[in-house]
């Protein structure tokens, strides 16, 4: 069984739109499109190579894949960019539509019926990993089904305020584990989470923000000798 993996461009407030250009998805008057750009440089294609090299097929929504395929098949044969763009040209796309225009892009299909049951189809066959990027509405869908088994979030050190977020009040409650995490020349946190079962809570503390405080104790300071103390 294959895992779905999602991977993000998220602003510390949650915010997913538009990450890449203005022109992407100014919906609800949107006008801070291109927010990841002052950050691009070589550790984020770093993470993004890992991420590819393992066996994948791709699963989008409608939005993001049009905006794939109007750029990846075009790449130039010598631009370094061909490292991505081979791979994404090459496996199967995954496609969740309404519409009924072609999908003109080299192996695409379009999802047949219930997006969740569509989606859990695939997920339970054998063979490669499901890998999502950006397809917001669709991965709410998902979120909310509990279908995400990875989050790979690139957080940017910014507050963009309104736009389309990438978790809603429906989704399922679910725990993960931080399984590993990056911080890049320019603050992004590359962060990539695993699922790890239902939540767990507990009981035994104070409600209060004081008391939990109080149980935790207080930060250990430096003395004149260097040492900690507290």
């Amino acid at each position: 069984m294959g895992k779905l993996v999602v991977s993000e461009f998220i602003s510390l407030d949650g915010v997913i739109q538009s990450p890449g250009g203005p022109d992407e998805d100014p919906g609800g008057g949107f006008d801070l499109g291109g927010w990841i750009v002052p950050y691009a440089d070589e550790a984020g294609g770093k993470d993004l190579q890992d991420l590819l090299s393992q066996p994948f097929e791709l699963l989008l929504g409608r939005r993001t894949y049009d905006i794939f395929a109007s750029y990846w098949p075009n790449v130039p044969a010598d631009s370094g960019a061909q490292a991505i763009a081979d791979p994404f040209n090459r496996v199967a796309k995954h496609v969740a539509t309404h519409r009924s225009g072609d999908l003109g892009w080299h192996n695409s299909r379009a999802l047949k019926g219930d997006l969740v049951e569509a989606v859990r189809a695939l997920k339970a066959q054998d063979g490669a990993d499901l890998l999502t990027f950006g397809s917001g509405d669709m991965v709410r869908q998902l979120l909310r089904a509990g279908l995400v088994d990875e989050l790979r979030l690139l957080i940017h050190p910014l507050l963009l305020g309104p736009g389309k977020r990438l978790f809603g009040d429906d989704a399922q409650p679910s725990a993960f584990t931080l399984a590993r995490s990056t911080i890049t020349p320019g603050g992004v946190v590359i962060a990539r989470y695993v699922r790890d079962g239902e939540v767990r809570t507990g009981s035994g503390l104070t409600t209060s923000r004081a008391g939990l405080l109080a149980a935790i104790g207080p930060p250990s300071l430096p003395t004149r000798s260097g040492k900690r103390g507290r």
